[in-house]
This record gives structure tokens, sequence and C-alpha cells, in this order.
């Protein structure tokens, strides 16, 4: 039972045709394998199942009228195995509303006889979009399971994650301050949150505070605290963030929106771990770990004058720099999928299938707000919302037309071996191109399909 070429011997291709007249299933047989599918047909159903049940099909095509066990118990039997495996019917015209009946139970579409072989390969075509995708889907939420479990802090698989959750480690139990650079949305706390947890200081208080979200009236109050009557409206003793940090870590977010005048402040208490709040001559040590976060460059903005250049280099003695997403587009995907069944729980619904326009969008959209625009397409996807469609290219400012060109094969490349899980033989189906054109381009683009898996 053997097709023409490559694709005749491609497993996931492979078609399992049933139905107990000779005559129909070697024409059948005969119209795919010249479309380039692998076929398998039966008289039976229960030597075709047994053949489903051990080696999986893409597809499996069966009449409703079989001797001993029918097409919907087949259907059934399947089903029950693998819900994800498409199954089509074919019906005399009598039994349309039993396959009706079938399509609402699960069946993937019916045929009714007589029907032109263009149907039928049509059918089974988009049958196999919808298995391969089911298939992705599984393969990504293995890949989810065991990065949550390795570490949930830091999702992904690529290169830069992977060196990002090492510094990390080592950075967390050397208890120093650090510094943490990354753009709006790229999980500046995520990181420090896990230098807090990683490190010796587990146990007490992580105390986070955005310095661009308060205003510069109560910043000072907040940072430092306050004793009764210290100014009007301090009814009552304040303890601030920089004392309740005592024993464990301090998260400065948008450290670079810190008034002048405060920074002042908190270069002392980082040089002499020791706070003196508003209204007292008291002055209290404080034993802190402290993480700054910003979005910008603190050395040029020292240089323009608009951050203090002795703060920044206090601060700046170890600092950990987080990749944009469009630098990790390796770990897209399975974030999406950890976002995406997070957010279906949290709205009491099932996660949905991720579409062929949602993959297109999650692999060649730029993502400029990062991981949280990621996290908030996810939501959007849950509910219901998500757009659909391609978006246009994104240029890349200074590279010529070649340089451009060779870019995005080496990204088109990447995301399906992203998507194959670092099976060539996949990726090279999905492009469309044969194996070998696909090895050579990828050993010239310096890809290793391996890092994938």
């Amino acid at each position: 039972m053997s097709g023409s070429g490559e694709a005749a011997q491609d497993r996931s291709q492979r078609i399992v045709f049933v139905d107990d007249e000779e005559d129909v299933r070697r024409a059948n047989r005969q119209s795919l394998e010249l479309d380039g599918f692998f076929v398998e047909v039966f008289p039976a159903a229960e030597p075709a199942l047994a053949s489903i049940l051990a080696d999986p099909p893409g597809v499996v095509v069966s009449d409703v009228r079989l001797p001993d066990l029918d097409g919907l118990a087949l259907f059934e039997r399947i089903a029950r195995a693998d819900p994800d495996l498409p199954v089509i019917l074919i019906t005399g015209h009598g039994d349309i509303p039993m396959a009706v009946g079938a399509i609402r139970d699960g069946a993937y579409d019916f045929l009714a006889k007589p029907y032109p072989a263009d149907a039928l390969v049509a059918s089974v075509r988009r049958a196999l979009d919808r298995r391969q995708l089911a298939t992705e889907n599984r393969r990504l939420r293995a890949r989810l399971d065991a990065a949550v479990e390795a570490d949930p802090a830091f999702l992904g698989v690529s290169p830069e994650i992977v060196r990002l959750r090492r510094l990390v480690r080592e950075v967390a139990g050397a208890d120093i301050d650090v510094l943490v650079l990354g753009e709006t949305g790229s999980g500046k706390e995520v990181v420090a949150n896990a230098l807090h947890r990683w490190s010796r200081r587990a146990g007490k208080n992580f105390v986070a505070m955005n310095c661009g979200a308060l205003p510069d009236s109560v910043v000072e109050s907040e940072l430092f605290g306050h004793e009764a009557g210290a100014f009007t409206g301090a009814l009552k003793r304040r303890i601030g963030r920089i004392e309740h940090a005592h024993g464990g870590t301090l998260f400065l977010d948008e450290i670079e929106s810190m008034p002048l005048a405060l920074q002042v402040k908190l270069l002392r208490v980082l040089q002499e771990r020791s706070v003196e709040p508003l209204g007292t001559n008291e002055v209290r040590a404080i034993d802190m770990r402290v993480v700054a976060a910003t979005k910008v460059d603190l050395g040029q903005a020292a240089a323009q004058g608009t951050f203090r250049d002795d703060l920044f280099h206090r601060l700046n003695v170890i600092t950990i720099a987080i990749p944009p997403l469009r630098d990790r587009r390796e770990d897209v995907m399975l974030l999406f999928q950890h976002f995406l069944t997070r957010a279906a729980a949290r709205f009491n619904r099932e996660p949905p299938p991720v579409t062929p326009a949602m993959r297109d969008h999650l692999l060649r959209h730029g993502w400029p707000g990062n991981v949280r625009e990621l996290d908030h397409y996810a939501e959007r996807c849950a509910l219901g919302f998500a757009p659909e469609g391609r978006p246009a290219a994104e240029p890349a400012p200074g590279l010529s037309l070649a340089e451009q060109v060779d870019r995005f094969e080496r990204g088109l490349i990447r995301d399906e071996l992203v998507m194959a899980g670092g099976d060539v033989r996949l990726a090279a189906e999905a492009l469309g191109t044969p194996r070998k054109t696909l090895y050579d381009k990828i050993a010239r683009h310096g890809l290793t399909p391996t890092d994938y898996r």
C-alpha cells in the first residue's frame, strides 16, 4: 500500500480509508495517492481500528454502512482513543441526518454519495490541516508543562532566556544590589522577584515601589516613612518602604523617574544602610538588598544631568539586561500557550485552539510591548476577540534589500523549527521545500534544530 515519492512515505500524511466495496476502495485510494497522500485501505472497521490504534494516521475516511462494526461505531471508538483525530464519514442520502448528528458529536465532515474525487481530496486536506494544528498544540502544551515544571518564572527555551535564568540564579546568591535593564513589559519585576526568592532573603518581605507611579509630593514619605505630625496631614506614624524591606528586598521600578532631591537621600541609604524617617532624628539600621529597574540607559541619563552620576555608579555593581521578546522568538509560542491557558481558566472557559491566523500573528509580530503585550493578546484570544489576518511586514531600517530578505528567511525558518519542535522534516513540509534545501539553508543561517526540541 504505497504512494509515490517522498510524500507517500510521510506517515503524518497517512490516510486510512474504510469501505466494504473493493471498487470504491481502489478508486478513492487512487484519487488520494495522485494528490500525494499515503493511503491504507480496509474492507471492515475492526482491522482498520487495530491499525489506527497502533499507529494513528492523519485522517480516517469511513463509509457508514459496514458489516459488523459500522462507521458510526468506528468513529465513537476513535473519538474515545484520540479526540483530535479527524474522521470523515461517507453516507448515502438516507444517512445524512445520521451523519449530521455525528458531526455534532465531533466527526470532522461527511460526504454524500456520489461525491466527486476533488471533494474527497479537499475534505482530507482540510482535515489534515486541523490535525496538524492539534498536534502542534499538543506538542506546545507538553513543552510548556516541562518548562513550567523546570522554572515557571522564566518560561522559554531560547539561548537568551537560558542565559538570563542562569545569570539570575548566580547573582541571587551574591546578596549585592542589582540594576535590571529592560524595555517596558519585558519582565523586570519577574527578575527582581526571582532574585529575592532564590536568595537567603526569601523568607522576608519583597517590597515593590514604582517610582514613576507616585506624585513627587508623596514619594519621599512612601520611601522613607514619617512620624506622626511630621507634616500637615501626617496623623499617625507610617513605616516607609525602605524600613518595611528590612531583612528582605526593596524593588525600585522606574528608578529613572525618582526626583533628583530624593536620589541624594537614596544614595545615602545605600551607602550607610540606614534610614531616617521624616519628623525624627532617629537613624535606624537597615539590612536589605536593593534591586533597581529602568527602561533607559542610566549612564546616558547621568551624562545629561537627569540622573545622579554617583547614584548610577552605586547601583551599577551588577547589571542584568532582559532581552526583548523580538530577540527570543523561540519562546513566543510557549509563553502564549501559558498565558492563554491561564486566561481561559480565569474567564472560566476552555482554551481555544491556535488558529493559523493567530499563529501567523504570534510568529511575525514585533511585540514592542514585550511579554506584557503578549499576555494581553492571549487574554483577547481567550475571550474570542483576537484580530485575524496577517500583519504587514515590519521594515528594518539601514539594511539592504538582500539583507532584509536574508533576515526574513532566517526568521521564517527559525519560526517553523520552533513550531515543529526541531523536526526538520515537519518544518520542510510546512515551508513547502525539500528537506535537503532546508538543511542547506539551516546551515547557512547558523541555526541548530536541536535547540528547539
